[in-house]
């Protein structure tokens, strides 16, 4: 997962019409699962898929600006990555910090609702990371869409394994563990393509 920063410049991937259709694929699934797991995450409760539904909007926010800055310049892609490094940064932050909030004032989730939905935004982000594994290589503006996807998928695999925890031990503590590692995966990807991005405005890939 480490492997980034070549020694040459990358192509402008304007004409890249296959990778295109899979932003576009990637936009509408992530925007439909934004709405769908918001609903759930505060009907039951759970801050993981509160989490979830507000990665999901990140997202589609970044899958968005990917395909605005695709047939731009390394510079201009390089400088939209920064802002999806932010984005992605900002999101670990604020999870963290609705964890602890939850730890301290909220109740138990309900774990059916917790699992219904984590299996079907799972099948939704395999689905895009297949779709984007083919292109997780080049700028950091690609590298940052297949690492939202990795993501994604790796956080709806703990959404099921926290529904599985609150069922079992009729307590919130499951779903809090994962809000919180998704937290840190967000933080570790935003590091990742902050890296590469400046690594590519000062010329040296």
């Amino acid at each position: 997962m480490e492997h980034c920063c070549h020694s040459h410049p990358q192509p402008v991937p304007g004409n890249d019409r296959r990778y295109r259709r899979v932003l576009q694929l990637a936009l509408l699934g992530n925007a439909g699962m934004f709405l769908i797991e918001l609903l759930a995450g505060a009907a039951s409760g759970s801050v993981s898929l509160l989490a979830d539904s507000l990665d999901f909007f990140g997202d589609a926010a970044n899958y968005l600006l990917s395909l605005w800055v695709l047939g731009l310049s390394l510079t201009a892609r390089a400088r939209a990555s920064l802002v999806k490094a932010a984005s992605m940064g900002l999101f670990g932050v604020g999870v963290l910090g609705l964890a602890l909030w939850r730890s301290v004032y909220g109740g138990v989730p309900e774990a059916a609702t917790m699992g219904w939905v984590g299996a079907l935004a799972l099948l939704v982000n395999v689905g895009v990371a297949l779709l984007l594994y083919a292109h997780r290589d080049g700028d950091s503006n690609r590298r940052s869409a297949w690492l939202c996807s990795r993501n994604d998928a790796i956080g709806n695999l703990a959404v099921l394994l926290a529904a599985l925890g609150v069922f079992g031990s009729g307590r919130a503590w499951p779903d809090l563990v994962v809000a919180a590692i998704m937290a840190g995966l967000a933080v570790s990807a935003a590091w990742q393509v902050l890296r590469q991005a400046r690594q590519e405005l000062a010329g040296t890939v």
